[in-house]
């Protein structure tokens, strides 16, 4: 029984040894988290890069894999995601893939920024010339300010992350851009790889010198990719965000709301056009706003109204469908043509809502124009039979109703007559012009 009872338990040791030593490689096996960016950059992709670099510093995530394609966006979203990727305990590597993505603009900024930059073979980076709003002319001076601040800005670490300052400078000095071959010659990129799985390969072993001067080595070798889904506030954000749609949203909401005021009870358009209304305030409050524009576009609905209480013959619906196109295409003061609201929608858009509007005004200011008449009021301009001889008064037939009525001389049964006044509930009637002709 002894030799059984040592045998069992050396079995049993065995057992919890080799499970051991199958479970040590998976808990020690690196894995990397990954956010994909492919939108332009604002507030909405700030805040997933954020809540990305939040779960990478808390999870012990080796690394922070950023996949970038971007025509780029605000600059006031961009000097966060870099403060908040400077940071970052995690190192932090953008990838500007798969083939044919680029790194605009705000996305250059990005990936100079990274702890360790790397291109897809096929991209490209660079075109970093900040931009006040896009189809404007800037104050000259206004202009060289803001460039002279960014191109300090995207100095300010990329020195410190042993790059090419001087390339980087030209990206936004004289918008060079630059294939991912030249960025990796111009020294402002770390490697050029054709998938995630290769890059971490080339990147181990690493030594990335953080931007507070420490030393890092990365173990990435065979590490596991955790994708970071995007949230569904971030998602619904993200196509609210689109100014094209915002401003769907916001004329739509517009009109359902009209239609409740002038058909109260019905409730489904008011609650429908108010929560437009309110998605598309939200979204538009994510983007900068030109408030000349706005004011154009109250001038609109105002010349609007006149022209459906005064009648302009044409020419105030007109103005006001101006005011309303210019009022849209300027609402957004985009640096990027992806963040500006489209011509052929702000064209289309006012036209068809100022026609609209102008035709539902016009009917509710006829409407609240023309009496309201009830009983013998709507009996007026009516055509009557007469039911018996009127002689002169006798009994009327009268839109189904039979009424007594007077006519100034006799009339026949049958005869046909017209309502033109009344005295009490005493109709008085005459002979329909036809019918006299007769």
């Amino acid at each position: 029984m002894k030799q059984w009872a040592t045998k069992i338990a050396a079995g049993m040791g065995l057992a919890l040894g080799l499970s051991a030593l199958a479970q040590q490689p998976l808990a020690q096996q690196p894995f990397v988290d990954k956010l994909v960016l492919d939108d332009t950059i604002q507030p909405v992709s700030a805040g997933e890069l954020s809540r990305a670099l939040a779960r990478a510093n808390s999870d012990g995530a080796s690394a922070l894999l950023v996949e970038l394609d971007t025509p780029g966006g605000l600059l006031d979203s961009t000097r966060s995601m870099v403060g908040a990727m400077l940071a970052s305990r995690v190192p932090v590597i953008v990838y500007v893939a798969p083939s044919g993505a680029r790194a605009g603009s705000a996305g250059f900024f990005l990936l100079e920024a990274a702890d360790l930059a790397a291109m897809a073979p096929g991209t490209n980076a660079g075109a970093a010339h900040p931009v006040i709003e896009f189809g404007a002319q800037p104050d000259a001076v206004m202009s060289q300010k803001i460039a002279n601040d960014a191109e300090a800005f995207l100095r300010s670490y990329v020195t410190k992350r042993n790059r090419n300052a001087d390339a980087a400078q030209a990206a936004v000095e004289s918008s060079h851009s630059y294939t991912a071959d030249e960025a990796l010659n111009q020294h402002l990129i770390d490697g050029v790889a054709g998938s995630d799985a290769e890059l971490l390969n080339a990147l181990d072993g690493r030594v990335v010198t953080r931007i507070d001067g420490s030393k890092l080595t990365l173990h990435l070798a065979g590490a596991r990719i955790q994708t970071i889904r995007p949230a569904l506030r971030a998602q619904l954000l993200g196509w609210l965000v689109n100014p094209n749609i915002a401003l769907l949203f916001l004329l739509g909401g517009a009109l359902l709301i009209y239609l409740e005021f002038n058909a109260p009870g019905t409730i489904v358009p008011g609650a429908l056009g108010t929560l437009m209304v309110l998605l598309a305030i939200f979204a538009l409050n994510l983007l900068p706003i030109r408030y000349t524009a706005v004011l154009l576009l109250i001038a609109a609905l105002v010349l609007l109204v006149l022209e459906a209480k005064i009648g302009g013959h044409g020419a105030l619906a007109i103005t006001g469908i101006v005011c309303l196109a210019f009022g849209m295409l300027t609402l957004v003061a985009a640096p990027i043509p992806e963040l500006g609201i489209s011509p052929l929608v702000a064209i289309s858009v006012s036209a068809a809502f100022g026609a609209i509007t102008a035709f539902l005004l016009r009917l509710v200011v006829r409407a609240r124009r023309r009496k309201s008449r009830i009983g013998a009021d709507a009996m007026i301009g009516c055509t009557a039979t007469a039911m018996e001889p009127l002689a002169p008064q006798g009994h009327v037939m009268v839109e189904g109703e039979i009424w007594q009525a007077e006519a100034a001389a006799p009339m026949p049964v049958g005869a046909r007559l017209r309502v033109v006044g009344y005295d009490h509930l005493l109709l008085r009637v005459e002979p329909e012009p036809d019918s006299a002709k007769n």
